[in-house]
């Protein structure tokens, strides 16, 4: 008798884990990615081959149990994020920036040892080098009572026996056609489920030395009026590497990449020094320019809007058809932790 292959869509945290999850049961998969590179809004950059620089997912901490057992499994060492010295928080244009340090006693967060990717790519290493297939968008998924069709955009017809998306709930339903059509009311909530990273913008510059540590200061930079709303230090404790990485207001996707790198540099000149403008690499991402992560809202979304929402735990067409990912965790939606636990969930179907 035929074993049956789960087919997941979306090569990134919770459709590889949920892949290295069915392995571990016997379970076969195929992961269909629409994009040339695995990872979705996991994505590490490097700097002359020395140190990353995350665009993507960066921190977890000690309440994402899923995701701290899956890196001690994979024997993936992780690092506190760097605090130490003075930060500052911008409230207003009129004033300096006020002076704060962060408790060493905080709750801390973590980052990955290497970059976030070190998680995709052992991942990818315990899957058959044959179940992940690249730049295959899904653009018809059909069911008629006895099985799924998938059909991608490459010409390819699938037959498959359970279908599983990973894919932001929003962009599942603006970019997939069915047959039939999905639930109403599912539908209506897919649109107005708020996409982890959507509206992101993030940065990160590079330097040969850590001079905002010579100086006494953290890296970490707080502003309600300024470009950079957030921004830490993302050097490598081994002292090798020397970075600082953060967000941007969402406004800025409306200016060019040269245009936002001035207007970094212009605002932490102010509060950092000089030194700013030395930077050896500038990185950045602009997610909402991002179509195999990103389709546009047909209303105003808040903020983890309906991440979460019940509606995602039911099976459809007669369980074959799933849908999971971060937005669908009941804990930590919209977090590399909601994207495991999502995995978990999903995987209990099948034995």
């Amino acid at each position: 008798m035929k074993q049956p292959t789960v087919h997941i869509i979306g090569a990134g945290l919770c459709g590889l884990t949920l892949a290295y999850l069915l392995k571990k049961k016997g379970i076969k998969s195929v992961v269909l990615e629409a994009n040339n590179r695995i990872g979705g809004r996991i994505d590490t950059r490097y700097a002359d081959k020395i140190g990353s620089i995350e665009m993507g997912a960066t921190w977890c901490n000690d309440t994402h149990h899923k995701l701290l057992h899956l890196l001690q499994e994979l024997n993936i060492s992780y690092t506190k994020q760097y605090t130490s010295g003075v930060s500052f928080f911008e409230t207003s244009n009129a004033y300096e920036p006020q002076r704060f340090s962060i408790p060493d006693n905080e709750a801390p967060s973590y980052r990955i040892d290497g970059g976030t990717f070190q998680l995709i790519a052992a991942l990818e290493k315990n899957l058959d080098s044959s179940s992940i297939q690249l730049n295959e968008k899904v653009r018809q998924i059909k069911y008629d009572q006895s099985k799924i069709i998938i059909e991608t955009t490459s010409g390819k017809q699938i037959e498959a026996d359970y279908v599983v998306s990973t894919l932001p709930p929003n962009l599942l339903v603006g970019t997939v056609q069915f047959e039939p059509e999905l639930p109403l009311d599912l539908t209506a909530i897919a649109q107005k489920t708020h996409t982890w990273m959507g509206e992101s913008i993030k940065f990160g510059l590079v330097y040969e030395h850590p001079f905002w540590k010579e100086k006494g200061y953290s890296g970490t930079v707080f502003s309600h009026v300024n470009w950079v709303q957030e921004m830490y230090d993302h050097s490598t404790n081994d002292k090798t590497f020397y970075a600082l990485k953060g967000f941007l207001n969402g406004g800025a996707s409306t200016l060019t990449l040269e245009e936002r790198r001035q207007k970094i540099e212009n605002q932490l000149q102010r509060i950092l020094g000089d030194e700013v403008k030395n930077a050896t690499h500038y990185f950045e991402k602009v997610w909402r320019e991002e179509p195999f992560t990103f389709a546009p809202y047909a209303s105003l979304i808040m903020a983890h809007q309906n991440n979460g929402h019940p509606i995602y735990t039911t099976p459809l067409f007669d369980n074959r058809f799933f849908i999971s990912g971060s937005e669908t965790a009941r804990e930590h939606p919209g977090y590399m932790e909601g994207a495991i636990q999502a995995a978990y969930y999903c995987s209990t179907y099948f034995n």
